[in-house]
């Protein structure tokens, strides 16, 4: 089991390349966190859902993303309250302080799925959730050492050195673990560092006195991972855009709203990997910029608060400036929904029943209500014919004028609307971009004369061995899995 001592150290890749990495060795491998907290998820064949870093690890693996690879997922939908997934299906909506108390009784679940995953497979890699330094939140744990307790796994600590601090993260998260918790850590890994790392065999030394703990490895920072799908909002400070080729004149520029409460982001994965794009995620306080060739509004786990704070922001007035100006917009699932003229809400799914105006760039009109629909989709685009594939993930269903004038047509029926002017489009299905060809002839669109476009889903695979190559030079293998436990049921 990897835990961190701190978040975003790089667990979830790690554990995605040692997959990849370890299958090469002839190794039936899974993935599994007992409990994730992620407003970006995947679906499940089921129709379950779990966190988007999982299903990059299941790839990783050579396997389809399955529910008990990620038993609890809470997704966030306030600052002090989450909708809690237990084993792919809404569980119940709860306040932090409601959910600390109602973890021990998730315990049996976790379990279950952690036993049920591992029959079908010779190692599984757990991936631990913040940090077991948080000793706050010891009573109750499911996400770290009191998983590992339970379960009876060995942990390996990962630290990220390049925030600073390193030497104090790992022997300070060793002190406060109590004397039981202990005897579970096997070693630990530095993650993400720079330069010649000779120079922290001194570092490696101070550690091991003060905890007796081995190193696994020192990891050297892995650039390509930033074009890997990302699972944590925090991750979009960190996006950076491919350099355009000397053929660009201009790069294409998409601007994408911040949104306070935003969802499912890795959809713009595949175009922040493009060259010759700029994807800029405008933060609060600053003006969607007048040059951009599309705004994409992207997800939602609390759509009509966001709704609220792009108006808040004064975006809607930025957005209509912008298609007045023959700029085009785009709205994927919560987007979409924000685009037409109205929201209701009679459940009181997103606070008090009632309704709320949308941007009244789109003649629909969405009702939030009924079961929520999780389920793969594959079709077509329709102005172009070209083939598409992904995921819905949605509450609520949306009608209206401009339904006649669809975006996609799915295996599911027609989704999505687009304006009488062709410049607003929006549909439900997440994972558009990922479609080559699609997004080859949308780019097109926006520039003629691009270089020739990514080959986005070779691409990840590409890196994923890299990245398996990346840990397998660092990382002693063979001692990781010496340190690996015999799963008892």
């Amino acid at each position: 089991m990897l835990q961190g001592t701190g978040s975003d150290v790089g667990k979830s890749l790690i554990v995605a390349g040692l997959a990849r990495a370890f299958v090469r060795r002839g190794l039936r491998v899974r993935p599994f966190k007992p409990q994730n907290m992620s407003n970006n998820a995947a679906v499940t064949a089921d129709g379950g859902e779990i966190g988007r870093a999982q299903a990059l690890q299941a790839r990783a693996c050579g396997v389809a993303p399955a529910t008990d690879m990620n038993p609890v997922l809470l997704k966030p939908q306030s600052l002090v309250g989450a909708q809690v997934i237990v084993q792919g299906r809404i569980f119940v909506n709860a306040a932090a302080r409601d959910y600390h108390a109602l973890k021990p009784s998730l315990m049996p679940r976790v379990l279950e799925s952690f036993h049920r995953l591992a029959a079908t497979c010779d190692l599984v890699l757990v991936e631990g959730a913040g940090s077991p330094a948080e000793v706050n939140l010891r009573a109750g744990d499911i996400a770290n050492m009191g998983f590992a307790q339970v379960a009876g796994v060995p942990v390996v600590l990962v630290a990220d050195i390049d925030r600073g601090g390193v030497i104090a993260s790992l022997v300070g998260t060793w002190m406060v673990l109590d004397a039981a918790e202990r005897t579970h850590l096997a070693g630990y890994i530095i993650n993400k560092f720079r330069g010649d790392a000779r120079l922290f065999d001194d570092g490696l030394a101070v550690i091991g006195a003060y905890t007796g703990l081995p190193s696994f490895g020192v990891v050297p920072w892995f650039e390509p991972a930033r074009l890997l799908p990302a699972e944590d909002a925090v991750a979009l400070e960190q996006r950076r855009t491919i350099d355009p080729p000397a053929e660009c004149d201009r790069p294409i520029r998409i601007c994408v709203p911040r949104l306070p409460r935003i969802a499912n982001f890795d959809d713009l994965d595949p175009l922040i990997a493009e060259a010759g794009v700029i994807v800029d995620f405008v933060p609060s306080g600053r003006a969607l910029p007048g040059d951009a060739d599309v705004v994409i509004l992207p997800g939602s786990k609390a759509t009509i608060a966001d709704l609220c704070a792009i108006r808040d922001e004064g975006w809607d007035i930025d957005l209509a400036a912008h298609q007045r100006r023959g700029g085009q917009i785009i709205g994927i699932c919560g987007g979409y929904q924000m685009l037409g003229q109205r929201i209701c809400h009679p459940d009181g799914i997103e606070g008090p029943p009632g309704e709320i105006d949308g941007l009244g760039l789109l003649d629909v009109e969405t009702t939030l209500g009924g079961e929520k629909l999780l389920t793969e989709a594959s079709g077509i685009e329709l102005s172009s014919g070209l083939p598409v594939r992904g995921y819905e993930m949605h509450v609520g269903r949306t009608e209206g004028p401009a339904r006649a004038r669809a975006m996609l047509r799915l295996n599911s029926g027609e989704d999505g609307a687009v304006s009488a002017d062709g410049f607003v489009a929006g549909c439900y299905l997440h994972g558009l971009f990922a479609s080559d060809a699609y997004r080859a002839a949308f780019l097109a669109g926006l520039r003629r004369g691009r270089a020739p476009g990514l080959a986005y889903e070779a691409q990840v695979e590409t890196i994923l061995d890299a990245l398996a190559d990346h840990l397998a030079a660092h990382i002693d293998l063979d001692a990781l899995l010496a340190a690996a436990h015999p799963i008892t049921p």
